[in-house]
């Protein structure tokens, strides 16, 4: 992990992956973290519910999605980030579940797709204590300008409600809907959570990304799909590079090796530099590196936003995605990009 080769792999192969235009160069506008905004309507009690179970389609909202949303969490099909929304994302992970559990795969949640997720019987939703580690920060705000962002000790987060999203993968509109009337920073302070805590998926013979579905799959020996994970996947200036790849490096809390050489939308006075590692950093938690030179599956400081928007070129997950992710696959596993 530290020799020489997996520190060049990183310095090379880091520089890609930050989303394009225009949010290279706005990386501190984040909708998804802070805004104390909350959705109306989401009551733990229906959240936690087993016996609620419409029929949801695109475009439904409320605590019914929130549910299926976690369930499919927990059985590592991954919409991103659980908003109570039913959008692109979920669409796709529904239909990605369905087909891996022999269902008809309409990407609705319908009664036999219920049936299947309601097998797991634990609540969909926990009681949590913060904890004074939780507030104790430090707390970082982060710079839009990519030289701005080199200058700091650490990416780290933004505030306590944005740490509390990223480990129950939610989104902080959501935390706050859940626990209305309750601060999100203080120690102390019982709050309602998604219950997203999982065993482990298995190991992962192969990793397939798919240019049309946005996604990153594993693979197991028998061909079964084990998890599915929303993604973000290359741009027009920087399409994926379909092909038949190898893992070459997994590294967790990396550094991010600016070159504004390698970006077409880099500013003319920006230098190289080396950003901090920290969940904020623009690679995230996790680097996998890929035998493609310049490509590698990684994290987002920008949940939110997974599935939504482009890249340089690399493929991102959420922080938490990339997590599981990694601890599924080791250097050498093939890495199957395609359209």
């Amino acid at each position: 992990m530290g020799s020489k080769n997996t520190w060049a792999a990183i310095v090379l192969a880091g520089v890609l992956c930050v989303p394009a235009q225009p949010w290279a160069k706005k990386y501190a506008r984040r909708v998804r973290r802070t805004e104390p905004a909350a959705r109306t309507g989401v009551k733990a009690d229906d959240v936690n519910n087993a016996s609620l179970t419409p029929v949801l389609a695109h475009g439904a909202h409320g605590a019914a999605v929130v549910r299926a949303q976690i369930l499919l969490d927990r059985q590592h099909f991954s919409c991103g980030e659980i908003d109570g929304d039913f959008g692109t994302n979920l669409t796709k992970a529904v239909t990605a579940y369905q087909s891996a559990h022999g269902l008809p795969a309409n990407g609705t949640v319908d009664a036999a797709t219920w049936a299947a997720l309601n097998q797991d019987s634990a609540p969909a939703l926990n009681t949590y204590e913060i904890t004074q580690q939780d507030v104790a920060g430090p707390f970082v705000k982060v710079p839009p300008e990519m030289m701005q962002q080199i200058s700091l000790p650490s990416l780290g987060w933004q505030s306590a409600q944005e740490e509390l999203g990223e480990r129950f993968h939610s989104s902080p509109k959501l935390l706050a809907a859940l626990n209305p009337g309750t601060q999100l920073d203080k120690p102390g302070e019982q709050i309602t959570v998604p219950n997203v805590n999982t065993s482990p998926s298995g190991q992962a013979v192969r990793v397939v990304v798919s240019k049309s579905e946005s996604s990153v799959s594993a693979v197991d020996r028998d061909g079964k799909v084990i998890a599915w994970y929303a993604a973000t996947i290359g741009s027009e200036h920087d399409p994926l590079p379909l092909g038949n790849w190898k893992v070459t490096s997994v590294l967790r809390n990396p550094p991010f090796h600016y070159n504004p050489d390698l970006f077409w939308d880099a500013s003319a006075s920006d230098q190289k530099g080396v950003i901090k590692p920290g969940p904020n950093n623009p690679v995230g938690v996790v680097w996998i590196g890929l035998s493609k030179e310049h490509y590698g599956i990684h994290g987002s400081p920008e949940p939110s936003r997974i599935g939504h928007t482009e890249s340089h070129g690399c493929i991102r997950l959420t922080n938490w995605d990339a997590t599981e992710l990694a601890g599924m696959i080791k250097v050498g596993t093939p890495a199957v990009l395609r359209d």
